[in-house]
């Protein structure tokens, strides 16, 4: 087992603030923020105007702002994903959140916690680090870690807890869903186990495309919670598989999220939840417009029209500055009482895994001036 790596502070030179950046008055305005943040609850934002190219400059002061980010693992998406240039910087595990991800590591792989320990267990850091694109090859204890994920989903003690009623599975997907993206991401695709977790959750998909862990439920409608982790990970497992079925699994759980149009109810046309608009990083098994726009832009079906509503919230959200706000959180900070993560990932205020969200989600339609030197590349 490796041992934990301590990050070292790295001297630089101080971020530019993305005000500075702004090329013009056009694009200042183009981002301005109407302050529907702020309203009622159940009221949904409205949307900046965006430029006549979809995105055009209002995205570089964005990119420039994550290409000087103090955290290597998103300095280097900024670089290879939007400007289109090598990553010679450090290592990833030079970085405070990486670091932290993997502090504690014990000799068996897990963290000391039962690996679906809120938010401590290796289930949780795996996704986290995954997220932030580590690679086994950079750090290889992540496959021992993913090896306690596996041994807890296939237990006997796991599966005898899941009940099919009414010919219907009633499993909380998302716990094998964030393992099937994590694991995959790992190179992991080919293991038996990890088959075994795209091949359960396919066999338990519902009727109208979703999962649902709710013994009470009708059976007409799914959990999105559980629906958009489970469909996360079988779009990983058809990438890197190339499974036909996979891919239309994952397809058919993207149809159920635009039928709503990502968050509307089918009957009243309001928000199902008001919280599924606010911008949190991360989801861990929460829904929300962002992870979900995030999700259908990596299917490319980001351009459905019926995505342009949960879009325009996106676009409303974005800061005076160009960047993306945190707009809350899912769990307790370190050293708080309750269920707390290893790290502090921000609560309010612009935030970079938020902004690194929201800029892949729109870049695909990024179409940089000429002469900036920089290309789109979505994740």
């Amino acid at each position: 087992m490796e041992q934990p790596f301590s990050a070292a502070a790295e001297p630089r030179s101080p971020r530019p603030e993305p005000a500075s950046l702004l090329r013009d008055a056009a694009s200042r305005d183009a981002v301005r923020s109407n302050g529907a943040a702020n309203g009622a609850p159940n009221q949904v934002p409205a949307a900046a105007e965006p430029p006549d190219d979809g995105s055009g400059d209002v995205l570089l002061p964005a990119i420039e702002w994550l290409a000087g980010s103090d955290e290597p693992a998103v300095r280097r998406a900024a670089q290879l994903e939007f400007l289109g240039k090598a990553w010679d910087g450090p290592s990833l595990r030079n970085g405070r959140c990486i670091s932290a991800l993997l502090s504690g590591q014990q000799p068996n792989g897990g963290f000391g916690v039962h690996p679906y320990s809120k938010w401590t267990g290796a289930h949780w850091r795996l996704v986290s680090l995954v997220d932030l694109g580590v690679t086994a090859s950079e750090a290889p204890s992540m496959v021992d870690a993913a090896a306690t994920v596996l041994d807890w989903l296939h237990s006997e003690q796991h599966r005898s807890r899941i009940q099919t009623i009414h010919g219907l599975t009633r499993r909380c997907a998302s716990q094998e869903g964030n393992a099937l993206y994590a694991c995959t991401r790992l190179g992991m695709a080919a293991d038996p186990r990890v088959a075994k977790l795209a091949s359960d959750l396919m066999l338990w998909q519902w009727p109208d495309g979703g999962w649902n862990c709710d013994v009470d439920a009708s059976g007409r409608r799914s959990s999105f919670h559980e629906t958009l982790p489970a469909a996360n990970g079988l779009r990983e497992y058809w990438l890197a598989t190339g499974a036909p079925d996979a891919r239309a699994s994952a397809e058919r759980a993207a149809d159920l999220l635009l039928q709503h149009r990502l968050f509307r109810s089918s009957s009243t046309g309001r928000p199902i939840d008001p919280r599924w608009l606010k911008l949190r990083y991360p989801a861990y098994w929460h829904y929300g417009v962002l992870p979900a726009l995030l999700f259908l832009s990596r299917m490319g079906l980001a351009g459905d029209p019926r995505a342009r509503d949960a879009e325009d919230v996106l676009r409303a959200k974005m800061m005076p500055d160009g960047r993306w706000p945190v707009e809350g959180a899912w769990c307790n900070p370190p050293g708080a009482r309750g269920q707390t993560d290893v790290i502090d990932w921000g609560r309010h205020g612009p935030n970079d895994f938020v902004t690194l969200s929201a800029v892949r989600i729109l870049s695909p339609r990024f179409v940089p001036p000429a002469g900036s030197g920089t290309a789109g590349s979505p994740s």
